[in-house]
């Protein structure tokens, strides 16, 4: 099961206490005091890890707890340590403090690692409490107790291109068709049921990744539909790509209009991201109609096809808008990267797309 947020109660181990103990020894006359120390709680880790991709393994508010320290012994000899413990979350996780709402650590990279809590002192044996008045001391510390957090998970998938797109409009049969995802495909809304990430390889040396989430309709941002409960999963997407169907129901217009206001309504940042769109189900579509479809939907935009006014079938390169993305005219007053017309059945435009999005994706690492 997909997890993407939880609650959860983390304690530090508790210290271990001193020992009161004195030296017993045959022939060593007026043997002191021995005891030793306790040992030290375990601390709390947090380690992000590539192999883990959600945060189900966590019960909701389950208390996770390190190893208390061992009590002192005697021989001066110290308890043993308490061992940390260390919690592995995906990438992209925010460990968020309940009470301030404060983000303490962001987990991005495989193999970060970032301490927590620190584990409770041991207390000291009675043998640091020997003086020339007290030289049989009696008394031991005991060890500090553990620190106990409330905090959240929250998980935000990393990916270069978020997918963005009413339902059934063909975002789950493009990421299937052009990277390692594996969602379930249908002919019904609401298909997809969680987040996938996909990495799309360009040649053997390069790859971006690519997030497809749940459709959006109307009033997602108020939280209708699926589509407000994954939303987050996009925002660390510097890249959109609009899927718009041309044999929906529902007109081209309709379709940008919403998906951008929802966008807008839940992410001023995500609503001034870089992006592209894709013109879906061309396969279905008549040519006459397509072409008339397409001139409308450029002309709505205020965009000019840096090509030919009429969709080629024969030609494999997409729509480009003349200007590159950091234009700030047209629509919404940010022009689209591109516009391309593709079927991911038929894999039309598919690889064309592919590369110029990765190209628009070099764009932003540089």
């Amino acid at each position: 099961m997909f997890t993407d947020s939880v609650e959860l109660t983390v304690s530090s181990g508790k210290g271990g206490q001193g020992c009161v103990a004195f030296r017993r020894e045959k022939f060593v006359l007026n043997g002191g005091p021995n005891g030793g120390d306790g040992g030290k709680g375990g601390d709390i880790y947090f380690v992000c890890d590539n192999n883990t991709h959600t945060l189900s393994k966590f019960q909701k508010r389950m208390h996770i707890k390190a190893d208390k320290g061992r009590p002192g012994e005697g021989s001066r000899m110290s308890g043993k340590s308490g061992a940390k413990k260390v919690i592995i979350v995906p990438p992209g996780t925010q460990i968020i403090d309940m009470e301030t709402g404060e983000v303490l650590f962001d987990m991005l990279k495989d193999g970060q690692e970032e301490k927590f809590i620190e584990g409770g002192k041991g207390g000291l044996g009675n043998y640091h409490f020997r003086s020339p008045t007290n030289q049989r001391p009696t008394y031991a510390q005991p060890g500090e107790k553990g620190i106990t957090r409330e905090i959240k998970l929250d998980l935000k998938l990393i990916a270069d291109i978020g997918l963005v797109g009413f339902p059934n409009v063909g975002k789950s049969t493009l990421i299937s068709t052009v990277s390692n995802a594996t969602p379930e495909i249908a002919n019904y809304e609401f298909t997809t049921l969680t987040p996938k990430l996909g990495q799309v390889n360009i040649g053997d040396y390069e790859s971006f990744v690519m997030a497809d989430i749940p459709g959006i309709i109307g009033g997602a941002h108020e939280g209708k539909g699926l589509g407000i409960q994954f939303l987050r999963h996009i925002e660390r997407t510097k890249i959109l790509l609009y899927m718009i169907d041309l044999a929906s129901y529902r007109d081209l217009k309709e379709q940008i209009e919403v998906l951008k206001n929802e966008i807008a309504s839940f992410s001023d940042k995500l609503a001034d991201s870089n992006y592209a769109i894709a013109l879906t189900r061309v396969d279905i579509v008549p040519l006459e109609e397509i072409n008339e479809l397409v001139n409308s939907f450029l002309e709505l935009l205020g965009v000019e096809q840096s090509k030919t006014n009429e969709f080629d079938f024969d030609d494999e390169m997409p729509f480009f808008v003349q200007n590159s993305a950091d234009v700030s005219l047209g629509y919404d007053n940010k022009l689209p990267y591109l516009i391309a017309p593709i079927s991911s059945a038929t894999h039309k435009n598919i690889e064309a797309l592919k590369y110029s999005l990765f190209n628009l994706v070099q764009q932003g690492r540089e």
